[in-house]
């Protein structure tokens, strides 16, 4: 009984554990995606135009930012 609960435990904590390195791999991937964007569009202030309104640049960060999640996800 005792074996079951030890082996139950490692298994909830492994899962945990890969979970936060899950997490912060999407974060900092999802971090320099955006930052790789921004570099190379340099002509254009995407937050500035986002903050004006500009439905077409947010749906370009959103798709961007979709892409790059399901490559990851499929990736962790």
């Amino acid at each position: 009984m005792n074996g079951d609960l030890e082996q139950t435990l490692y298994s909830m904590g492994k899962s945990l554990a890969w979970s936060v390195v899950a997490a912060v791999s999407f974060a900092f991937a999802m971090g320099l995606s955006i930052k790789v964007f921004d570099w190379m569009s340099k002509d254009i202030n995407e937050w500035e135009e986002i903050k004006k309104g500009n439905i077409g640049v947010a749906l370009i960060f959103v798709a961007m930012i979709l892409s790059v999640g399901l490559v990851l996800y499929k990736v962790i």
